[in-house]
C-alpha cells in the first residue's frame, strides 16, 4: 500500500510550509460528499494523529488516516497548471467514475 507525489507536488508543498512557517506535511483524506459519493480532502499537518500512516516522496511528508488508504491506495498526488488555473490533482486508480463537474468520485 502506497500513496505518493510528483516533484511538481512535493515542490508546491515544500513552498507552502515555508510560506507558512510551520508545517511537517500535508494530509490526504476522503469523504462522503457530491454526486458520486466521495470527495477528496487535503490540508497541512502540524502535528501527526495517531493512527497517521505516512509516505514520503521528493523529500516531503503525506498522512493519511487508515480509513482513507482504502480509496486512496496507489494514488499519485500532482500539481498541475493549466493557463491561469493550477492545483492539485488526484491521480488514483481505484476511481471507477466521477461526477462531471469534477468535485467527487466513486470506487
Amino acid at each position: 500500500m502506497a500513496v505518493t507525489m510528483t516533484e511538481a507536488a512535493a515542490r508546491h508543498v515544500r513552498r507552502q510550509l515555508d510560506n507558512r512557517g510551520q508545517g511537517v506535511g500535508v494530509r490526504l483524506g476522503v469523504k462522503s460528499s457530491g454526486c458520486s459519493g466521495m470527495a477528496y480532502v487535503i490540508e497541512f499537518v502540524d502535528k501527526t494523529m495517531k493512527d497517521d500512516l505516512m509516505f514520503e516522496s521528493h523529500g516531503e511528508q503525506l498522512f493519511i488516516d487508515p480509513k482513507s488508504l482504502n480509496y486512496l491506495d496507489g494514488t499519485e498526488l500532482d500539481f498541475v497548471r493549466e493557463g491561469l488555473n493550477e492545483g492539485f490533482r488526484f491521480n488514483n486508480p481505484n476511481v471507477a467514475s466521477e461526477c462531471g463537474c469534477g468535485e467527487s468520485f466513486n470506487v
